[in-house]
């Protein structure tokens, strides 16, 4: 298949996607592809469009009884796999940030972006990497951001772990305790991609902000 084609369908249902990797994977290897998808979402920022709150949702239905994943397994994985990222996500622009940035091979690292997360930052410190939790695409970033000088790396593990569990924890337990309603069955796609619509209005918003701002400025 497909990369992009690949990566489209796991977006808009996931529900599928691990449903495949249940069957073809069995209850344990199944962790596998569902940990480096957050890994590597919140790792690398090269993969910021991978669908991790999607993702941790459908898993979570998959948690309810009969569902093929345990809850407590589950919360484990994606938990390590999302305080993990981060760290490597810091330490890589800790050693190699102002080379990849200079490069411009980032394309999603864009100026604007940088300022906005440096915004971030000045106004909300380490609460940054927390909330930025729940924000795609800036999730991938303000880890990078914070090692390019924005924090300590022990004052970032402290905001790293908390906001790792509350993005994790919010968005499984959510799937495990409402997943199997049938209205949530019967629309699932569309419950999908109000979640990542959801996650991106901030982004947009401040966009929005941000492009009168600069239209009022001229």
């Amino acid at each position: 298949m497909d990369p992009l084609a690949f990566f489209l369908n796991l977006l808009s249902d996931p529900r599928s996607a691990i449903a495949g990797w249940i069957v073809a994977l069995g209850p344990v290897m199944v962790f596998a592809p569902l940990f480096l998808i957050v890994f590597a979402e919140t790792g690398l920022v090269f993969f910021p469009f991978l669908p991790g709150d999607s993702l941790l949702f459908a898993a979570g239905v998959f948690t309810a009884d009969g569902g093929g994943l345990g809850l407590e397994a589950t919360l484990a994985v994606f938990f390590a796999a999302a305080v993990l990222g981060n760290t490597s996500n810091y330490w890589i622009a800790r050693l190699f940030g102002s080379r990849i940035v200079d490069s411009g091979k980032i394309k999603s690292l864009t100026p604007e972006r940088l300022r906005k997360l440096d915004l971030f930052f000045a106004r909300y410190g380490g609460l940054t990497i927390v909330i930025t939790r729940f924000m795609p695409i800036f999730r991938t970033f303000a880890p990078f951001i914070a090692g390019m000088g924005h924090m300590r790396f022990g004052a970032f593990m402290l905001f790293n772990v908390i906001g790792g569990a509350l993005w994790v924890g919010s968005f499984v337990l959510v799937g495990h305790f409402f997943g199997g309603l049938p209205f949530v069955q019967d629309h699932f796609e569309l419950i999908v991609l109000s979640i990542v619509a959801v996650s991106l209005l901030p982004a947009v918003a401040g966009a929005v902000r941000g492009g009168l701002a600069r239209r009022r400025a001229s």
